[in-house]
Order: C-alpha cells, then sequence, then structure tokens
C-alpha cells in the first residue's frame, strides 16, 4: 500500500486523477478501522490532512459552506445555531477523540447507511461538492448521492471538497438509538427538520435501509395535514393522529434487515417512535418561537 501526500488541493486532485482507486484519507475514523481489520487493503491511501481549505467553514446569507474535514467538535462549538440538527447529530458521534478529528466528508465518502451525520444532512437538504481535476466542481443534492450500499455518486476521480447545508430557518432534531448515547454505530437513527419559510418538512432516516433514506410518503401527509389545518399560521399542537400516522409512514420508509445490532421489526418500532417524539419536540419548540415573536410584537 502507497502513502500519497498531497500538499495543496490542487496536488491531492492531479493525485486522485493519476491513482483513481487511491482511498482518501483525513480524519480517518472509518478507513484505519476497516485497514486495521483487513477489512479493506487499497493499492493507494491519499493523506488530506495538510489541505488546510478542507478545515474551514463559511457562514453565508442564507448556507453554510462546511469544508469536508472540519471536525464534528467545531460544528458542535461553533455552528449549533445555524445547523442544529447536524450538531445535535455529532454529539453521538463516538467519543470526544474522535469528535476532534472526524468530519463530514468523511461520513459521506464512506456512505454507510449508519453514519451518524446522514440523517441530518438529509433532513436539512444538503449538497456535496465534489471535484475533479478534469471537469472541475459540481453539487451534488443529498438526496442523488446514496447510490447503495457504502456507494455514492463520486465519479472515481473526484473528491469531496464541501458540504453546502441551509442555515435552519426553523427547529430541527435528531435521535438515535443505541445501547448508549455515543461510542456505539447506530440501531438506527432520525433527523427532522422544519422549514417554515417554504412550510414544509424534511426527514433523514439511518441504519434501517440499504441507504440512509428520507420517509417522502410522509413528508407528504405532514406537509398536506400542517397545511390543511392551517397549523403553520394558526401554531396549534398537532393532533395525536396526524403525529400517529406520521410515524407510522416513517416506519414503512425502512428496509431494515436483522443484524447483531438489532432485528428489523425492532428498528421499524424505533424509527417510529423517534419520527413521533421529534415531530412532537420540534413542533413545541416552533410554537414556542412564534408566541415569543408575538410577544415581542
Amino acid at each position: 500500500m502507497d502513502f500519497l501526500r498531497p500538499a495543496s488541493w490542487d496536488e491531492a486532485l492531479a493525485a486522485k486523477a493519476e491513482h483513481p482507486g487511491a482511498v482518501p484519507i483525513a480524519g480517518g475514523t472509518d478507513v484505519m478501522v476497516e485497514i486495521n481489520f483487513d477489512h479493506r487493503r487499497p493499492e493507494y491511501l491519499m493523506d488530506l490532512t495538510r489541505i488546510g481549505d478542507l478545515y474551514e467553514w463559511e457562514v453565508g446569507a442564507d448556507s453554510v459552506r462546511l469544508g469536508a474535514s472540519v471536525p464534528y467538535t467545531k460544528i458542535m462549538e461553533n455552528l449549533r445555531a445555524e445547523l442544529p440538527g447536524l450538531s445535535l447529530a455529532s454529539h453521538t458521534v463516538a467519543s470526544p477523540q474522535i469528535r476532534n478529528r472526524g468530519g463530514v466528508g468523511g461520513n459521506l465518502g464512506t456512505a454507510s447507511p449508519a453514519g451518524d451525520a446522514h440523517p441530518a444532512l438529509l433532513a436539512a437538504g444538503a449538497e456535496v461538492e465534489a471535484e475533479s481535476a478534469a471537469r472541475g466542481t459540481r453539487l451534488i443534492p443529498i438526496d442523488a448521492f446514496y447510490t447503495g450500499v457504502k456507494r455514492n455518486a463520486l465519479a472515481p476521480d473526484e473528491l469531496i471538497r464541501a458540504v453546502h447545508i441551509k442555515k435552519a430557518d426553523g427547529p430541527q432534531q435528531y435521535s438515535k438509538v443505541g445501547t448508549r448515547n455515543a461510542m456505539v454505530i447506530a440501531v438506527c437513527a432520525f433527523g427532522l427538520a422544519l422549514h417554515p419559510e417554504s412550510r414544509t418538512v424534511r426527514t433523514g432516516v439511518g441504519s434501517a435501509a440499504p441507504t440512509p433514506v428520507r420517509a417522502k410518503a410522509a413528508e407528504e401527509f405532514l406537509n398536506a395535514a400542517l397545511e390543511e389545518g392551517g397549523f403553520w399560521d394558526n401554531g396549534k399542537i398537532i393532533t395525536p393522529s396526524v403525529a400517529q400516522r406520521f410515524a407510522q409512514l416513517c416506519a414503512a420508509a425502512c428496509n431494515p434487515i436483522d443484524d447483531v445490532r438489532g432485528t428489523a421489526s425492532y428498528r421499524r418500532h424505533a424509527v417510529g417512535v423517534m419520527a413521533r417524539r421529534t415531530l412532537t419536540w420540534t413542533w413545541e419548540s416552533y410554537r414556542g418561537t412564534r408566541r415569543t415573536s408575538k410577544g415581542a410584537a
């Protein structure tokens, strides 16, 4: 196994073009585990830790451009207001040491259905900034990024440079089932984001299908129910029947397996429970924000 260590982004793209099979490594929290257990033996390993741009973020008027290697700790410390769902997910990633090393780019590159960041990225409607030396930069919508079990939409000569995530315009939540809060692979996970400006709701489900997925039928049902009931305007409590139907549709969006961490039926049940709870939490937060803004007015 040969080791590549580019000193700049342009050098990294050139190396990736010359060696399309090279596996990029920054935090190494996923790749090194596979190598240490001899589950993976790439011909080339490309170290990206010398490229400072990957560790930077930029908060714009409407979105955050998050470098692929920005550690989860930095997201938790600096972007809690702009990216609340991803910040909550970051809290559940492994140990403090790994949160200081690992970043969202690694989660995306590995594309494991159990990756902690995926449900929050799906719920927020992120875009992945990928680049190659030959074709330049493109933005891949998060919905099109996951193509199979541990497979993604990157071309062989592309690298992930950043993730573009819209700043939260409403409450977001994240929930994960495991034997403990962190230091564990999720049995299943769920992300939910309210988008009051567009009057829509987005979801993200992890570790309950071959890829991270959205519960689109559940979103469509809830979007219609909120609009028809005037909930966005009147701020009333969502009825139990609406919450229960939303939970059922979220569970139905799953296509899980039985494994050592949990059964398929348990995963479906747990996703339904998390969907109902996160909907309750986010909607109560939205109602509280409305009451506060009315009081200030």
